[in-house]
């Protein structure tokens, strides 16, 4: 299984960053075809270090997919592409990392 995980940095709005991806996610839901009711994916926001300090990271998103070949070809899709796009954009706090690995 290929994991897609887009990191994103420390907002400078959180308030603002927050209602984008809301918008992101909806952006998402429709040029990828897949339902709203539906979420193939997890989002994971970050809590500060054990002493306070704020993580590296804000929000995390991940999504599964089944072979290599399912990856490449989401990643190769123009509505795809304009969703990623579009993370680029909302990222105030610098473009967000995108990671794909194998998970065994």
């Amino acid at each position: 299984m290929i994991t897609l995980k887009a990191l994103y940095p420390q907002p400078t709005d959180v308030a603002k960053f927050d209602a984008d991806y809301a918008e992101h996610i909806k952006l998402f839901h429709t040029k990828t075809g897949i339902p709203t009711n539906e979420r193939p994916y997890t989002i994971t926001k970050f809590m500060p270090s054990p002493d306070g300090s704020p993580a590296p990271f804000y929000q995390m998103f991940s999504m599964p997919f089944e072979s290599i070949e399912a990856f490449q070809a989401t990643m190769a899709d123009a509505g795809f592409q304009e969703v990623a796009a579009d993370a680029v954009r909302i990222s105030s706090g610098g473009a967000p990392v995108m990671l794909a690995g194998d998970e065994s």
